[in-house]
């Protein structure tokens, strides 16, 4: 009695400890995701978007590759059904591949203090599509947590000395990628959350990131010496090519695992909010590494788009 008593207990203290657990990975997550910002940005000071993306795609899939490897869990990804491995791969071809590209132009655009919160209101975007899906009309809440978002963008995307025709415009062109990273975003974790909800394992999870990541390296790979001559390429400088190593190993090995994590141990309106607080850290940041400025209209747009998400999946 007192052996099943003790075990009864024990599993009630996992129980109790797994949803803690769920959202601290969910706030690993944004912090990866605004580490990796910082860095990108750093990279692109020097490189173009597109050729950024191939080389950390490429390089950040064979260290992953290698990884799982090392640890011993390549077997894992035989276990997975192929409707599983096919969403993953969709999920990072959508996601990883052209929503980071135009993630990586609205950041050479508009900078980390700008982009970041933009692109980060895919959650609105997500919840949407299961709108959309269901066929139901959005709800009170819904329609308020968007309100707040959408006045959010508008303030981060404020630009007081804005004076010419052409700052405008590229203004407005950062602004619209990072609308469409979002987009992009929403249907690549829609795609994500379908793909680890099959088997809520550490295991699987971690199959099913590296599987997002490798499945778009190999593509951007074979495609490279089409959209880019090979000195273009080895011309990079060694700065930039850890840079981008270092944020695609942060924000796709880090970030990505966090959240495919989360997914399998809380629910998804638990797990998105929190993981979409990255625009207060990445604001602090830019303003502090970067020297972006900041104007009380960003800060204050950065903060609507949080409190936006947070009143859609919680309330």
């Amino acid at each position: 009695m007192e052996l099943y008593s003790s075990s009864t207990n024990e599993i009630m203290r996992r129980s109790d400890c797994e949803p803690m657990i769920g959202e601290l990975a969910a706030l690993g997550a944004a912090l990866s995701w605004t580490a990796s910002a910082l860095l990108y940005r750093k990279a692109l000071q020097e490189t173009q978007p597109v050729l950024a993306n191939i080389v950390r795609l490429v390089l950040t899939s064979t260290i992953l590759i290698v990884f799982v490897t090392v640890i011993g869990k390549l077997g894992t990804f035989a276990t997975l059904p192929y409707n599983v491995v096919i969403l993953a791969a969709v999920s990072g071809i959508i996601g990883l591949g052209v929503g980071d590209t135009l993630y990586m132009v609205s950041l050479k655009i508009v900078g980390v203090a700008r982009g970041v919160p933009i692109t980060c209101t895919y959650p609105l975007f997500t919840l949407l599509f299961a709108f959309t899906l269901a066929g139901q009309p959005p709800t009170l809440t819904v329609s308020l947590g968007a309100i707040l978002i959408v006045a959010g963008i508008w303030l981060v995307s404020t630009e007081r000395n804005s004076s010419t025709t052409a700052s405008r415009k590229l203004l407005l062109l950062g602004v619209v990628m990072g609308i469409a990273t979002a987009i992009l975003w929403a249907v690549s974790i829609t795609l994500m959350n379908l793909a680890v909800n099959y088997n809520r394992q550490l295991d699987s999870a971690l199959a099913v990131n590296t599987i997002r990541v490798t499945a778009i390296g190999a593509a951007f790979a074979a495609s490279a010496p089409l959209l880019y001559k090979r000195h273009r390429l080895t011309k990079m400088s060694r700065k930039t090519v850890l840079s981008l190593i270092a944020g695609g190993l942060v924000a796709l090995g880090l970030g990505w695992f966090f959240l495919s994590y989360s997914l399998t141990v809380i629910e998804e309106s638990r797990a998105v909010p929190i993981s979409s607080v990255t625009p207060l850290f990445s604001t602090l940041t830019a303003a502090l590494l970067f020297h972006e400025k900041i104007t009380m209209e960003n800060a204050l747009g950065s903060v609507l788009i949080v409190i936006g998400i947070f009143i859609i999946f919680l309330l």
